[in-house]
């Protein structure tokens, strides 16, 4: 787990040197053990590595930069796996033709380096970097579908002198991309990093802009709130020649990116005890995979089923040993509703392990606010992240440089109540009547339903857009075009985000793979690793096992979602393993925050005053009725979203990055 960057500008400016070496000072919070540099210059066609005088005193390098370099490697070390100066990055393959700079963990690099070696390789490190150029050696590109990880790398092949660049299945890691007013490319792993170069100018994405404020979505797409700078999404990939991306730039067209990798469900054709069983043991293999560290690992613990799941499952492998017992962290509140600490005192009981919790305050969030804004590059949602950004800093506190979380595992098994309208609709769809009746029924038993905003939900899914807008508007829903933004301003389209995601005879299973792809889980996988690396701390994540994730999405409907229930196959599968309340839950809080409680009756006049401030800041983007609604809102005036806090978070990174409206 680390920070990488790589810089390639063909006319080999003076500067390039000193920019990368910027660009890897910005992300020293993702690696602060280590730092190092490559150099390729093209007259000569050597590559040169490079020391700072954050480079460990047994890795090699020269201390200065070869003259005339087009290409620079540079990459910030989180040691995790061989601590030694061994796994020091960039690295080279033995015949020193191959470099990578490289951001995650190959869990099953042990596997992969048996394969390997029994066809010809040596390996001299114990690092999970040193297989992937072995496996880029071997296999070329088909060496991403050997991976069982998380990853963001670039290789730098001197034979053909060839960039490849790759992404993990579900985008854990990130790599975004920047190609430059000079012509050259820039792949970083946080936006920050392209802020240093000289010809960098912060411009607004008017259409991310409204897709987040409006639909309040973002890494949804490839594109960012930056105009011109990208992401790769997950599962792609880039390779070309030096030559190729230089022409390429030149003529201004699109970075060749390829796919690699596409989400398809696994088949499932057994019974649901059958469906549990194999769930069972898909998990803990995962867990045991990832467990793969030589540095002590945590576990987040929110209370909730998931990542409750891991806990429980890392106590199954471990054993109940004092050597053996785990650090637990969490967040707490102090708004009885927004508190799920009994959940993970329970979880914590159960497991014998060492919990530890923190309880978030707002004026502490008002303080951390512009440093959390700078961490995250773009805005975010709601307040709720920073009760993760708590919990990691607590965790490093603690020592622990791993930890274990539970993301992915709703979207996977259809663990948000927002599923209910899909599976209503996909019900209607089907013609399934009395499943459908009965699934209504439990809904307005267990949930408090009511019977118009059930057949609201399912017009929603049914209705084309146009059409669904009247709707929409009735039970509470946001609308295509909103009366808040400056559309013209802001020179974006109105469109629904989830437009054409859904096939309406299986709405759940396609409502889930869109929300893994795009609407819910990039972005949550954005806060969670800007949260974890800015206090030097490697989250893993092991329901986003590409194994797992493909048998979940491929179960029937029912093991997933029935009668009431969420996530039903999970509870079958772990009925041994996690206590009964949890098991049985039907809420859902996880890391939250009592946002409404501290805008409203805590700080009102601060996030009043914040709110104030975020205004003046975004008004050439916003029309007066957007601070209409969002006082009336703080006031209590009218029901609570968090339209406030993203108003709040739009201006705070418009400040943060010194965004400039008149360029847009």
């Amino acid at each position: 787990m680390c920070g990488i960057a790589t810089l390639f500008e063909p006319s080999a400016p003076d500067w390039l040197p000193k920019t990368i070496r910027r660009m890897m000072a910005s992300v020293r919070h993702r690696g602060p053990d280590g730092e190092g540099f490559l150099f390729f210059e093209p007259r000569s066609g050597r590559t040169t590595p490079v020391r700072s005088s954050d480079t460990p005193a047994d890795a090699a390098g020269e201390p200065e930069p070869p003259a005339g370099a087009t290409l620079a490697l540079g990459h910030r070390r989180l040691a995790i796996v061989d601590l030694t100066a061994a796994g020091h990055q960039p690295m080279a393959d033995a015949n020193g033709e191959c470099w990578i700079t490289f951001n995650g963990e190959i869990y099953n690099f042990i596997e992969l380096r048996a394969e390997l070696a029994k066809l010809g390789h040596a390996f001299h490190t114990g690092t999970d970097t040193e297989v992937i150029l072995a496996a880029w050696r071997q296999w070329g590109r088909d060496c991403l579908a050997r991976f069982n990880g998380m990853f963001a790398f670039v290789i730098f092949d001197r034979r053909d002198r060839r960039l490849f660049a790759a992404r993990d299945r579900f985008g854990v890691k990130p790599l975004y991309y920047w190609v430059t007013p000079t012509g050259g490319l820039a792949l970083v792993s946080e936006i920050k990093q392209l802020t240093v170069h000289p010809c960098w100018s912060a411009r607004l994405n008017g259409q991310i802009a409204y897709e987040f404020l409006n639909w309040k979505v973002c890494d949804h797409t490839s594109e960012t709130f930056f105009a011109g700078v990208n992401q790769f999404r997950g599962g792609e990939l880039l390779e070309a020649t030096l030559d190729e991306l230089g022409a390429a730039g030149a003529r201004g067209t699109p970075l060749p990116l390829h796919r690699w990798y596409e989400l398809t469900p696994q088949p499932f054709a057994g019974s649901f005890g059958e469906a549990g069983a194999r769930f069972r043991e898909l998990l803990i293999d995962s867990v045991r995979l990832r467990l793969r560290a030589d540095v002590l690992v945590g576990t987040c613990l929110s209370g909730g089923m998931d990542s409750s799941a891991i806990v429980c499952t890392m106590r199954h492998l471990l054993g109940d040993t004092a050597a053996h017992r785990q650090k637990t962290f969490s967040a707490y509140s102090d708004v009885a509703q927004f508190d799920e600490r009994k959940f993970a005192a329970l979880v914590a009981g159960h497991t014998g392990a060492d919990p530890h919790a923190v309880v978030p305050q707002p004026d502490d969030l008002l303080r951390d606010l512009p440093k959390l804004t700078w961490h995250q590059d773009e805005p975010f949602g709601s307040s709720s992240i920073y009760a993760q950004w708590c919990v990691f800093r607590l965790a490093r506190a603690a020592g622990v440089t791993v930890m274990l979380d539970g993301q992915g595992a709703d979207e996977a098994l259809a663990g948000y109540h927002g599923y209910f309208g899909p599976r209503l609709g996909g019900l209607f769809a089907r013609g399934r009547w009395s499943q459908l009746l009965r699934e209504c029924l439990v809904l307005h038993r267990a949930y408090g339903y009511g019977w118009g905003k059930q057949a609201g939900l399912i017009a929603n899914e049914l209705l084309p857009l146009k059409m669904a807008e009247p709707v929409r508007r009735r039970i509470g829903r946001t609308v295509a075009n909103p009366d808040f933004l400056n559309m013209a301003r802001l020179g974006a389209t109105p469109r629904w985000p989830h437009e054409n995601s859904v096939r309406l005879r299986e709405a759940l299973r396609s409502v889930c793979a869109s929300h893994l792809t795009a609407l819910s889980l990039p972005m949550l996988l954005h806060w969670e690793d800007r949260n974890s690396m800015a206090h030097g701390i490697e989250a893993r994540l092991p329901f986003l096992d590409y194994r797992l994730v493909e048998f979940c999405l491929g179960l029937p409907e029912d093991f997933k979602m029935a009668d009431g229930w969420t996530k039903r196959v999970l509870r079958e599968g772990l009925r041994d393993m996690l206590p009964e309340p949890v098991r049985l839950r039907r809420d859902k809080l996880g890391f939250a925050t009592a946002e409404e409680t501290w805008m409203r009756e805590r700080l009102r006049p601060e996030f009043a005053s914040l709110l104030e401030k975020s205004l003046a800041t975004a008004q050439p983007w916003l029309t007066p009725a957007a601070g209409i609604a969002a006082r009336r809102i703080l006031a209590g005036e009218a029901p609570f979203s968090f339209f406030v806090w993203r108003l709040i978070s739009f201006g705070q990174w418009i400040e943060t990055f010194h965004v400039n409206a008149a360029a847009n």
